[in-house]
């Protein structure tokens, strides 16, 4: 049964192809900017890496939830 995935998560395809990097790439850059805030990061993909802020605020959220759940 394929589920519709939902959430940020539902923006994945969409990061890769628009920007030409997997996911892991994201998650590893955002994981590097211990300490700081969501919106600091977000801020920062958007200024340095050029993403879209719907698609940079999934990637943030998605990475800090998962990592709080580690």
């Amino acid at each position: 049964m394929n589920e519709k995935v939902k959430g940020p998560a539902s923006y994945f395809p969409s990061i890769e192809k628009t920007y030409g990097q997997p996911i892991n790439h994201w998650k590893t850059l955002i994981q590097q900017r211990v300490g700081a805030k969501h919106m600091e990061i977000v801020n920062w993909l958007k200024s340095e890496h050029g993403l879209g802020h719907g698609h940079a605020n999934a990637l943030v959220a998605y990475t800090l939830t998962e990592n709080k759940d580690r």
